[in-house]
């Protein structure tokens, strides 16, 4: 059974509606998890424009291959099958490789094979480094960006077309996914190896809101299947992946940008999403619609309440809420129009112990931060209950 949903992600702007907090946008109140190395800082500005909290927790680190073998049997594959199409993504990656394979006496041979194809550098710096090599680009965009690349490529038509892609250390999100949809072989040029970063802690932050559930972490973003497939690794070696699993099985999103990054978590019975498009603008496009979507929207007390990972969405005003009172609020709209009692509500509150005071005063806090009187009411000796408007299907109790 296929467990990924492809799903179209109609370009969208944020609408300026007026919020408690500044910048309140489709993401906002949710909190968002990012796994990726190279490309963290666009990935993440994107979110954070649309109003998301992010968690950058790096599953990758770069670094150059220690044993060569794999650079050089992918440089003899195409020295003996030459490519289409090579694509050169970095400068120092391609200096890297020609530097390699003149060291291993094939050098010519190489640059034999590079002349006689189609060479794509990426941007002006790559370009520098093709020349350097007395090579000639057949195309570079001015802007840098390997979308733009990849656009040219697919419009061209990459079907029954042998493409060398020379990599950089994490793969390229949703790069080679496309081309091997369009048709392509495509046969990579590994320069760098990918290992587990040398800070664990970022990583070990990430995996404990995952776990801890209650909206800590509402979606976890992969663009490469290596990094899914090392955070699952680090939760199995602290002895937490039962709970990360469960977590990422519920309610916390796996949002991947293409199919070869979510198989790790497949393997493991994990449900993904992913861009119809296999790149960062469109997977960004998708959490603005599967966040929005998966939140509880109640009529309470006249108002339309919105309930994301850390926050309220009143009447189109966000409103902060703290964890504890998140807490109570999710706890209450699992019953709504209810009485839940004292009791639940404190087995709801992480770490509360049984001093059923703590409810009262995180009760006070959530009533404060939601700003509207009436709508959590007060049930004398039972317990509170949400104001569910009149009319709507609230249970008799």
């Amino acid at each position: 059974m296929d467990d990924t949903r492809t799903v179209a992600t109609p370009t969208a702007t944020p609408t300026a509606t007026p919020t408690a907090t500044p910048a309140a946008g489709p993401l906002a109140g949710f909190t968002v998890g990012v796994t990726a190395a190279r490309r963290a800082d666009d990935l993440i500005a994107l979110l954070r424009r649309r109003g998301a909290t992010v968690v950058h927790a790096p599953a990758l680190r770069i670094v150059p291959l220690a044993d060569d073998s794999e650079l050089l049997a992918a440089t003899k594959e195409l020295i003996a099958c030459p490519p289409d199409t090579v694509v050169a993504t970095t400068a120092i990656g391609f200096r890297g490789w020609i530097e390699a394979a003149d060291g291993w006496g094939i050098g010519e041979e190489l640059l034999a094979r590079l002349r006689a194809t189609e060479l794509l550098a990426r941007g002006p710096k790559v370009k520098g480094a093709v020349r350097a090599a007395a090579l000639v680009e057949t195309w570079s965009p001015q802007s840098e960006s390997l979308a733009e690349v990849l656009d040219r490529m697919l419009a061209a038509g990459v079907a029954g077309r042998r493409i060398a892609l020379q990599l950089h250390g994490e793969p390229l999100p949703g790069f080679v996914e496309a081309l091997r949809a369009g048709g392509a072989e495509v046969v990579v040029v590994p320069v760098y190896r990918w290992m587990a970063p040398e800070d664990l802690a970022p990583m070990d932050r990430l995996l404990d809101a995952v776990a801890a559930g209650a909206g800590a972490i509402d979606a976890v973003s992969f663009t490469s299947a290596p990094a899914a497939a090392s955070l699952l690794a680090r939760a199995r070696e602290r002895g937490m992946d039962g709970a990360v699993l469960a977590a990422l099985r519920g309610d916390v999103l796996s949002a991947c940008v293409g199919p070869v990054t979510a198989l790790p978590l497949q393997a493991h019975g994990v449900d993904t999403v992913q861009p119809e498009r296999f790149r960062l603008g469109p997977l960004v496009q998708l959490l603005c619609q599967e966040l929005p979507g998966r939140a509880r929207v109640l009529p309470v007390a006249g108002h339309r309440m919105e309930i994301r990972g850390h926050a309220v969405l009143l009447d189109a005003e966000l409103r902060a809420v703290p964890p504890a009172g998140m807490a109570l609020l999710r706890a209450l709209a699992r019953r709504p129009g209810w009485v839940v009692g004292r009791a639940d509500l404190l087995r709801a509150l992480p770490g509360a112990g049984r001093d059923e005071h703590a409810v009262e005063t995180a009760m006070a806090r959530l009533r404060g931060a939601l700003g509207v009187p009436n709508l959590i009411q007060t049930v004398v000796k039972r317990g509170y209950r949400l104001a569910l408007d009149a009319g709507e299907c609230a249970p008799v109790d």
